[in-house]
Protein backbone atom coordinates (compact mmCIF):
# COMPACT_ATOMS: atom_id res chain seq x y z
CA UNK A 1 0.00 0.00 0.00
CA UNK A 2 3.35 2.39 0.92
CA UNK A 3 4.98 1.88 -2.57
CA UNK A 4 1.17 2.18 -4.48
CA UNK A 5 0.86 5.34 -1.99
CA UNK A 6 4.27 6.81 -3.20
CA UNK A 7 3.97 5.56 -6.67
CA UNK A 8 0.42 8.30 -7.21
CA UNK A 9 2.45 11.06 -5.20
CA UNK A 10 5.53 10.71 -7.59
CA UNK A 11 2.90 10.24 -11.03
CA UNK A 12 1.44 13.77 -9.67
CA UNK A 13 4.55 15.31 -9.58
CA UNK A 14 5.85 14.54 -13.12
CA UNK A 15 2.14 15.73 -14.49
CA UNK A 16 3.14 18.81 -12.74
CA UNK A 17 6.49 19.09 -13.93
CA UNK A 18 5.65 18.09 -17.14
CA UNK A 19 2.94 20.63 -17.44
CA UNK A 20 5.10 23.52 -16.17
CA UNK A 21 7.52 23.02 -18.59
CA UNK A 22 4.91 22.79 -21.10
CA UNK A 23 3.75 26.10 -19.85
CA UNK A 24 6.80 27.63 -19.95
CA UNK A 25 7.73 26.34 -23.20
CA UNK A 26 4.63 28.41 -24.25
CA UNK A 27 5.78 31.68 -23.34
CA UNK A 28 9.02 31.40 -24.62
CA UNK A 29 7.51 30.23 -28.09
CA UNK A 30 5.39 33.82 -27.41
CA UNK A 31 8.46 35.63 -26.88
CA UNK A 32 10.57 34.54 -29.60
CA UNK A 33 7.27 35.35 -32.45
CA UNK A 34 7.27 38.76 -30.43
CA UNK A 35 11.02 38.88 -31.36
CA UNK A 36 10.40 37.60 -34.61
CA UNK A 37 7.54 39.97 -35.65
CA UNK A 38 9.93 43.12 -34.09
CA UNK A 39 12.88 42.09 -36.29
CA UNK A 40 11.04 41.70 -39.15
CA UNK A 41 9.51 45.14 -38.80
CA UNK A 42 12.86 46.59 -38.76
CA UNK A 43 14.36 44.53 -41.82
CA UNK A 44 11.25 46.07 -43.84
CA UNK A 45 11.82 49.12 -42.64
CA UNK A 46 15.54 49.20 -43.07
CA UNK A 47 15.10 47.74 -46.66
CA UNK A 48 12.30 50.60 -47.41
CA UNK A 49 15.20 53.10 -46.29
CA UNK A 50 17.87 51.82 -48.71
CA UNK A 51 15.41 51.45 -51.80
CA UNK A 52 14.11 54.63 -51.33
CA UNK A 53 18.24 56.54 -51.08
CA UNK A 54 18.75 54.29 -54.41
CA UNK A 55 15.65 55.62 -56.17
CA UNK A 56 16.95 59.13 -55.18
CA UNK A 57 20.56 58.19 -56.21
CA UNK A 58 19.17 56.65 -59.82
CA UNK A 59 16.79 59.43 -60.16
CA UNK A 60 19.21 62.75 -60.08
CA UNK A 61 21.82 59.94 -61.87
CA UNK A 62 19.21 60.07 -64.96
CA UNK A 63 19.03 64.03 -64.42
CA UNK A 64 22.59 64.06 -64.64
CA UNK A 65 22.82 62.29 -67.46
CA UNK A 66 19.88 64.20 -69.55
CA UNK A 67 21.62 67.45 -68.89
CA UNK A 68 24.65 66.24 -70.06
CA UNK A 69 23.27 65.26 -73.41
CA UNK A 70 21.47 68.53 -73.72
CA UNK A 71 24.65 70.03 -72.59
CA UNK A 72 26.15 68.20 -75.68
CA UNK A 73 23.98 68.33 -78.20
CA UNK A 74 23.66 72.39 -77.05
CA UNK A 75 27.08 73.11 -77.74
CA UNK A 76 26.72 70.98 -81.29
CA UNK A 77 24.23 73.08 -82.25
CA UNK A 78 21.12 71.22 -81.51
CA UNK A 79 18.59 73.55 -80.99
CA UNK A 80 16.85 72.28 -77.42
CA UNK A 81 12.69 72.46 -78.03
CA UNK A 82 10.61 72.73 -74.49
CA UNK A 83 7.47 70.29 -74.85
CA UNK A 84 3.78 72.09 -74.16
CA UNK A 85 2.88 71.61 -70.59
CA UNK A 86 6.58 69.91 -69.55
CA UNK A 87 8.75 72.79 -69.24
CA UNK A 88 11.58 70.16 -67.87
CA UNK A 89 11.72 68.03 -71.37
CA UNK A 90 13.27 69.15 -74.16
CA UNK A 91 13.17 67.65 -78.00
CA UNK A 92 16.10 67.76 -80.23
CA UNK A 93 14.81 68.62 -84.23
CA UNK A 94 16.36 66.01 -85.81
CA UNK A 95 14.12 64.05 -83.74
CA UNK A 96 10.44 65.46 -85.18
CA UNK A 97 8.45 63.52 -87.37
CA UNK A 98 8.79 64.31 -90.82
CA UNK A 99 5.36 64.46 -92.37
CA UNK A 100 4.97 62.81 -96.09
CA UNK A 101 4.67 64.70 -98.90
CA UNK A 102 1.34 65.37 -100.91
CA UNK A 103 0.57 64.86 -103.87
CA UNK A 104 1.01 67.85 -105.88
CA UNK A 105 -2.81 69.77 -106.23
CA UNK A 106 -4.42 70.25 -109.61
CA UNK A 107 -3.87 73.46 -110.99
CA UNK A 108 -6.16 75.96 -110.34
CA UNK A 109 -6.81 79.40 -111.93
CA UNK A 110 -4.17 81.66 -112.46
CA UNK A 111 -4.69 83.90 -109.29
CA UNK A 112 -4.71 81.29 -106.97
CA UNK A 113 -1.24 80.02 -108.40
CA UNK A 114 0.78 83.27 -108.48
CA UNK A 115 -0.38 83.98 -104.76
CA UNK A 116 1.04 80.48 -103.90
CA UNK A 117 4.80 81.22 -105.41
CA UNK A 118 4.43 84.43 -102.61
CA UNK A 119 6.97 83.79 -100.03
CA UNK A 120 5.21 83.01 -96.62
CA UNK A 121 6.49 85.42 -93.69
CA UNK A 122 9.22 84.22 -91.49
CA UNK A 123 7.59 83.24 -88.08
CA UNK A 124 8.70 85.41 -85.62
CA UNK A 125 11.22 84.03 -83.01
CA UNK A 126 10.46 82.21 -79.65
CA UNK A 127 10.23 84.22 -77.10
CA UNK A 128 13.05 83.14 -74.22
CA UNK A 129 12.39 81.55 -71.45
CA UNK A 130 11.73 83.92 -67.97
CA UNK A 131 15.26 84.06 -65.73
CA UNK A 132 14.86 82.15 -63.02
CA UNK A 133 17.10 79.45 -60.64
CA UNK A 134 16.21 76.81 -63.38
CA UNK A 135 19.23 78.42 -65.80
CA UNK A 136 21.41 77.73 -62.50
CA UNK A 137 23.75 74.57 -62.48
CA UNK A 138 24.17 73.84 -58.95
CA UNK A 139 25.83 70.48 -57.82
CA UNK A 140 26.96 68.82 -54.78
CA UNK A 141 31.25 68.53 -54.56
CA UNK A 142 33.62 67.59 -52.46
CA UNK A 143 37.31 69.76 -51.91
CA UNK A 144 39.60 67.20 -52.41
CA UNK A 145 42.44 69.88 -52.02
CA UNK A 146 43.03 73.23 -51.06
CA UNK A 147 45.66 75.59 -50.71
CA UNK A 148 45.72 79.75 -50.05
CA UNK A 149 46.41 81.71 -53.27
CA UNK A 150 50.11 82.37 -54.41
CA UNK A 151 49.31 85.88 -55.42
CA UNK A 152 45.84 86.42 -52.90
CA UNK A 153 46.27 86.69 -49.24
CA UNK A 154 42.19 86.33 -49.05
CA UNK A 155 41.78 83.46 -51.85
CA UNK A 156 41.82 79.64 -51.90
CA UNK A 157 42.99 77.73 -54.93
CA UNK A 158 40.46 74.74 -54.21
CA UNK A 159 40.06 71.10 -56.56
CA UNK A 160 37.09 70.37 -56.10
CA UNK A 161 34.91 66.86 -57.33
CA UNK A 162 31.66 67.51 -58.95
CA UNK A 163 31.11 64.16 -60.57
CA UNK A 164 32.86 64.90 -63.18
CA UNK A 165 35.98 63.41 -65.30
CA UNK A 166 38.56 65.64 -63.83
CA UNK A 167 38.22 67.95 -60.83
CA UNK A 168 37.24 72.34 -61.43
CA UNK A 169 39.44 74.57 -60.10
CA UNK A 170 37.83 76.64 -58.05
CA UNK A 171 38.99 80.66 -56.44
CA UNK A 172 37.28 81.08 -53.61
CA UNK A 173 37.59 84.61 -51.07
CA UNK A 174 36.58 82.43 -47.85
CA UNK A 175 40.33 82.70 -45.77
CA UNK A 176 39.22 86.20 -43.42
CA UNK A 177 35.88 83.64 -43.03
CA UNK A 178 36.22 79.58 -42.52
CA UNK A 179 40.25 77.93 -41.72
CA UNK A 180 41.06 75.91 -44.36
CA UNK A 181 41.17 72.89 -41.95
CA UNK A 182 37.42 73.12 -41.80
CA UNK A 183 37.66 73.44 -45.91
CA UNK A 184 39.44 70.43 -46.25
CA UNK A 185 37.55 67.08 -47.50
CA UNK A 186 34.54 68.94 -47.58
CA UNK A 187 30.97 68.51 -49.70
CA UNK A 188 29.97 71.76 -50.91
CA UNK A 189 27.11 72.70 -53.17
CA UNK A 190 29.05 74.28 -56.45
CA UNK A 191 27.69 76.81 -58.99
CA UNK A 192 28.91 74.90 -62.43
CA UNK A 193 27.79 76.82 -65.27
CA UNK A 194 29.43 80.24 -64.41
CA UNK A 195 32.43 81.56 -67.50
CA UNK A 196 35.35 80.04 -66.07
CA UNK A 197 37.13 83.15 -65.31
CA UNK A 198 40.64 84.53 -64.19
CA UNK A 199 41.33 85.39 -60.11
CA UNK A 200 44.59 86.94 -59.56
CA UNK A 201 46.02 84.99 -62.52
CA UNK A 202 44.64 81.30 -61.68
CA UNK A 203 41.28 80.29 -63.86
CA UNK A 204 38.04 79.55 -61.72
CA UNK A 205 35.74 76.98 -63.09
CA UNK A 206 32.94 77.45 -60.71
CA UNK A 207 31.62 79.05 -57.18
CA UNK A 208 31.06 77.96 -54.14
CA UNK A 209 27.89 78.67 -52.38
CA UNK A 210 27.47 80.33 -49.06
CA UNK A 211 25.14 82.18 -46.59
CA UNK A 212 26.28 85.94 -46.24
CA UNK A 213 25.80 88.09 -43.97
CA UNK A 214 27.69 91.40 -43.31
CA UNK A 215 29.42 90.22 -40.63
CA UNK A 216 29.90 86.22 -41.12
CA UNK A 217 29.54 84.10 -43.93
CA UNK A 218 29.54 80.00 -43.84
CA UNK A 219 30.00 77.51 -46.61
CA UNK A 220 26.41 76.19 -46.61
CA UNK A 221 26.06 72.37 -45.79
CA UNK A 222 24.18 69.68 -48.07
CA UNK A 223 22.30 67.05 -47.01
CA UNK A 224 24.07 63.69 -45.17
CA UNK A 225 24.52 60.69 -48.04
CA UNK A 226 25.01 63.76 -50.87
CA UNK A 227 27.74 62.68 -52.79
CA UNK A 228 29.82 64.83 -55.70
CA UNK A 229 27.75 65.01 -59.11
CA UNK A 230 24.11 64.72 -56.86
CA UNK A 231 21.94 67.61 -58.61
CA UNK A 232 20.37 70.63 -56.67
CA UNK A 233 16.52 70.96 -57.69
CA UNK A 234 14.24 73.22 -56.93
CA UNK A 235 10.16 72.79 -56.72
CA UNK A 236 8.33 74.36 -59.42
CA UNK A 237 11.58 75.44 -61.05
CA UNK A 238 12.24 72.24 -63.38
CA UNK A 239 16.20 72.14 -64.11
CA UNK A 240 17.43 73.99 -67.23
CA UNK A 241 20.29 75.00 -67.06
CA UNK A 242 22.48 76.82 -69.43
CA UNK A 243 25.63 74.85 -70.94
CA UNK A 244 27.35 78.26 -69.66
CA UNK A 245 25.72 81.07 -68.44
CA UNK A 246 26.46 84.50 -70.97
CA UNK A 247 27.89 87.48 -68.30
CA UNK A 248 25.88 89.83 -70.39
CA UNK A 249 22.64 88.02 -69.58
CA UNK A 250 23.28 88.57 -65.80
CA UNK A 251 21.19 85.41 -65.30
CA UNK A 252 22.75 84.82 -61.50
CA UNK A 253 22.92 88.40 -60.86
CA UNK A 254 19.10 88.18 -61.64
CA UNK A 255 18.31 85.04 -59.31
CA UNK A 256 20.37 86.40 -57.09
CA UNK A 257 18.25 88.48 -54.93
CA UNK A 258 15.71 85.53 -54.53
CA UNK A 259 18.66 83.14 -53.25
CA UNK A 260 18.45 82.91 -49.56
CA UNK A 261 18.46 80.90 -46.10
CA UNK A 262 14.82 81.26 -44.72
CA UNK A 263 13.81 81.11 -40.51
CA UNK A 264 14.76 77.77 -40.17
CA UNK A 265 18.51 78.49 -42.32
CA UNK A 266 17.50 76.55 -45.01
CA UNK A 267 18.70 77.63 -48.54
CA UNK A 268 15.90 78.68 -51.05
CA UNK A 269 15.03 80.50 -54.12
CA UNK A 270 11.78 82.88 -53.88
CA UNK A 271 11.43 80.57 -50.13
CA UNK A 272 10.97 77.11 -52.37
CA UNK A 273 14.20 75.15 -50.38
CA UNK A 274 16.89 74.14 -52.49
CA UNK A 275 17.14 70.10 -52.30
CA UNK A 276 19.04 67.23 -53.40
CA UNK A 277 16.20 64.93 -54.40
CA UNK A 278 15.64 61.90 -52.03
CA UNK A 279 18.35 63.40 -49.80
CA UNK A 280 16.97 66.72 -47.85
CA UNK A 281 17.68 70.46 -48.60
CA UNK A 282 20.70 72.64 -48.13
CA UNK A 283 21.29 74.45 -45.00
CA UNK A 284 23.45 76.43 -43.08
CA UNK A 285 24.92 76.28 -39.75
CA UNK A 286 23.95 79.14 -38.15
CA UNK A 287 22.54 82.29 -40.73
CA UNK A 288 18.94 82.94 -41.01
CA UNK A 289 16.98 84.71 -43.66
CA UNK A 290 20.52 86.00 -45.46
CA UNK A 291 21.49 85.89 -48.69
CA UNK A 292 22.90 83.15 -50.47
CA UNK A 293 25.91 83.96 -52.75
Amino acid sequence: MINLFFRRIMSQNIVCKILNNAETAEKRLAELKTKLEEIRKIKVEEKIRELTQENGILAAKVEKTKLELIRLETLNGKKQIPIPNRASSTVKLDTLPVQPESEPAPKKEKKEKDASKKAKPAAPPAADSPVTVSKLDFRIGKIIEINKHPDADSLYVEQIDCGEEKPRTVVSGLVNHVPINEMKDRIVMVLCNLKPVKMRGVTSEAMVMCASSPGKVEVLIPPSGAVPGDLVSCEGYPREPEAQLNPKKKIFETCAPDLKTNADKVACYKETPLVVPGKGPVIAATLKDVHVK
